[in-house]
């Protein structure tokens, strides 16, 4: 019996790739740093075995499915070398698996984890469907006809993949510890194109992306009067989002959204333009959608008194916009609080103006430390740089969160990609031993 063993389980993507190779029937078990992460929650409770990193975790008869964070000279990967057990890198591994299906990647600088599980909520009531979330979601299904799974650009890994569709929601410059300009990134992202089989689902209003060269057919989606696919009559309110759709401009039909801001409106275009050319029945979608509230750390709320918590996963400036407007439509009468952890020393420098602009757009700011990497550690700036840059932004100590005490009926927005939830969990203990409890999320 071949067991499938994770090296770094608890990343994103690997605890849903965990999940869906166990959903199918096979033995998986993994290893990792002993830290909480919230990705082993669901492995945990499907019974899939965490082991501390030790290279005795290693065995014959396994097959070791690696994490791209850890380098060959990682010990338990140089153990598996040493006996001769196969190590397979994790996006590889997605890019020959993937071939068992009709699959959909879902990739861009942003918006792809949510349009990820947007579209696996909506086909699953459809079709058979696995699916691949990148906020450790995964699902296999033994019947399944579509493959839906979240492609990263990062490090060009998304090349390993050749999808029979690729929805691409948007083309960014981001990952300057790697991507030396946006003209770098595009053409990652136009190499991934050239690979498509059947279908590009591609956002027209972004510029980068009507450059786009495919061999197959490339349906475009946006706002804008040009797109196959257009929303129009967006009408914004405290429960959601209405928005009709013409194809071509000719009338298709009327959506609702329970989220808010227009990047949910066109991750929801994505996925209807696709259900389209694959023949899924509106109705169905057009209840799905209507259905959906969500993926793990996008816009998850809790309530303490008078104030609304938010956990989001905003770590790029455009992301940071997106999260304020989103806030500003749920909460219209409530004041914006950021609490923003830059990740990366590297990505802070290379959009220093930008996330200064983005994070104006709250009424108020609180900094904290920058989230290093095991890449990079340190950088030529530090948080008070931003401070300084910010007018009225105060450094926010982790052992000290009483100041966010002081914004009362306000949402408070909890935004990185490090470790950012510290910060909320040391103010919601804080607001705990003031006897303010939090309630349980409100957009699982």
């Amino acid at each position: 019996m071949t067991v499938y063993h994770f090296i770094g389980i608890k990343g994103s993507g690997m605890s849903a790739l965990a999940q869906i190779l166990h959903d199918m029937g096979f033995t998986v078990q993994g290893s990792d740093v002993k830290k909480h992460f919230f990705t082993q929650d669901a492995l945990e409770k499907a019974g899939i075995p965490i082991y501390p990193f030790n290279k005795e975790n290693i065995k014959t008869g396994m097959i070791a499915i690696a994490g791209n964070a850890f380098p060959d000279t990682h010990e338990e990967i140089e153990e598996a070398l040493k006996i001769g057990i196969p190590v397979i890198r994790y996006h590889h591994f997605i890019g020959d698996f993937i071939e068992n299906f009709t699959s959909i990647a879902v990739t861009g600088a942003h918006g792809k984890t949510s349009t990820t599980g947007l579209l696996a909520h909506v086909l699953e009531a459809a079709k058979p469907v696995s699916y691949l979330i990148g906020d450790g979601t995964g699902k296999g299904n033994k019947e399944a006809e579509f493959f839906v799974f979240e492609a990263c650009e990062y490090r060009r890994h998304f090349l390993a993949y050749k999808p029979d569709y690729c929805i691409m929601t948007n083309i960014d410059f981001d990952h300057p510890d790697y991507y030396a300009n946006i003209d770098d990134v595009f053409s990652a992202f136009q190499e991934l194109a050239l690979q498509v089989k059947k279908g590009i689902i591609a956002c027209g209003d972004d510029e980068n992306l009507q450059k786009i060269q495919a061999k197959v057919p490339v349906l475009y989606y946006g706002f804008g009067e040009e797109n196959d696919f257009q929303a129009r009559n967006v009408e914004k309110t405290t429960e959601g989002t209405r928005f009709d759709v013409f194809v071509r401009n000719n009338f298709y039909s009327s959506f609702f959204i329970p989220t808010f801001g227009d990047h949910n409106v066109l991750n929801a275009l994505a996925v209807i333009t696709f259900c389209d050319y694959e023949n899924i029945d509106v109705e169905i979608v057009k209840k799905q959608l209507a259905t959906f509230h969500g993926v793990k750390r996008r816009f998850t709320e809790k309530r303490a008194g008078s104030q609304i918590l938010v956990d989001d996963y905003a770590h790029h400036p455009r992301e940071i916009l997106a999260t304020i407007d989103a806030a500003k439509q749920k909460y219209p009468g409530k004041k914006i609080v950021a609490v923003f952890q830059p990740h990366t020393y590297t990505r802070t420098q290379a959009l220093f103006d930008e996330f200064v602009e983005s994070l104006r757009k709250a009424d108020h700011v609180f900094l904290c430390e920058i989230f290093g990497s095991a890449r990079e550690n340190h950088g030529k700036l530090s948080i008070k740089d931003l401070n300084a840059a910010i007018e009225g932004s105060q450094i926010l100590d982790e052992k000290d969160p009483s100041p966010l005490a002081e914004f009362g009926d306000s949402v408070i927005l909890f935004m990185g990609a490090g470790d950012i939830q510290k910060y909320q969990e040391a103010y919601e203990n804080y607001l705990a031993e003031k006897g303010i409890l939090t309630t349980a999320s409100t957009t699982e």
